[in-house]
């Protein structure tokens, strides 16, 4: 999503400088002008510049935080002291921080101190979008200029942004919907069939609103892009990284194979914790999410898990 968000400010002609820890990657992407390893096929505008050097965000307006949510303490934390004032920074991350329980933004905030921040969230799986095909997403933020100035900068002929004051919603909607893919993938693995999938997902969505209201959110999110968009496009991509680990667990791979042979972060797994851990604090019940954990850390098995849902007290919807 960082090489995505590069690609398509540039193609605005606004001036972008692509940051990454390594100097050796950096100088591949300056090389072969495409990053082969997570957006292959998608070449890297010619105006686009890189760099390894923390210095570089001495100058810009508008920063993209695109670096995992697990990982982001350590990188931000070499920025500090170096982001200038009145610098506005998105975060494209999703996920809640294992042990602090924060989001992407707090995390932010947290390590440089108050400053604007936003949340850039959606149904946008990544290779389409480099491919032009249309997307809509919406930019969060606590101040209004800021979500609209950001709005501005990304919105497209082929990925239209919308603007929202749910901060809390929309990271919240983004970080969990990730642990409903893995619920998703795990049912495709399995075989559960359309019926299951669509039943975790319109629960799984249940679950996300609980506990967003719980946390002060607006209801209106989890109907809207941040929410059931995202949650569907996750859900049912054949190139969602949530949904695809969780296919290869129902088929009965090891979870820490699976994530030791994908390139990219698995967001849903420690996010899983995570959750959990938020739901508790607010005394919010989420079975599904339960029903992830007890797979990915307690060696139940997929089939068991999902007769545990099954199982469950009869209710009312």
């Amino acid at each position: 999503m960082g090489t995505l968000s590069a690609i398509l400010l540039a193609e605005k002609d606004i001036e972008v400088v692509l940051w990454g820890r390594s100097d050796e990657r950096i100088e591949t992407l300056a090389r072969d002008r495409e990053n082969k390893r997570y957006l292959p096929g998608h070449p890297l505008p010619d105006s686009l510049r890189f760099t390894s050097d923390p210095q570089a965000l001495n100058d810009p307006q508008l920063i993209v935080s695109a670096v995992p949510c697990q990982h982001m303490r350590s990188v931000w934390t070499r920025f500090k002291g170096h982001i200038p004032a009145g610098a506005a920074v998105v975060s494209v991350a999703k996920g809640i921080e294992v042990n602090t329980l924060l989001s992407p933004t707090n995390i932010i905030v947290d390590c440089l101190g108050p400053l604007p921040v936003a949340c850039l969230s959606g149904p946008s799986i990544a290779p389409e979008v480099a491919a032009h095909k249309p997307a809509t997403v919406v930019v969060a933020s606590k101040d209004a200029s800021v979500a609209g100035m950001i709005q501005a900068c990304f919105a497209t002929k082929y990925f239209r942004v919308y603007s929202s004051e749910d901060l809390v919603g929309v990271e919240l909607a983004g970080a969990v919907k990730n642990v409903i893919a893995i619920a998703a993938g795990i049912a495709d693995g399995i075989e559960a069939g359309d019926n299951a999938k669509a039943s975790l997902v319109t629960r799984g969505l249940v679950e996300i609103t609980r506990l967003g209201m719980a946390l002060g959110a607006s209801v209106h999110t989890f109907s809207g892009l941040a929410g059931v968009g995202d949650l569907v496009t996750t859900a049912i991509s054949k190139i969602s990284r949530n949904r695809s680990a969780g296919e290869r667990i129902g088929r009965g791979v090891p979870v820490d194979e699976v994530l030791a042979s994908t390139p990219s972060v698995i967001e849903g797994v420690p996010t899983t914790r995570s959750v959990l851990e938020l739901a508790a604090r607010h005394g919010v019940e989420m079975p599904i999410v339960s029903g992830v954990a007890s797979v990915l850390f307690d060696g139940v098995s997929p089939s068991d898990a999902i007769d545990a849902l099954m199982m469950r007290p009869l209710h009312g919807e």
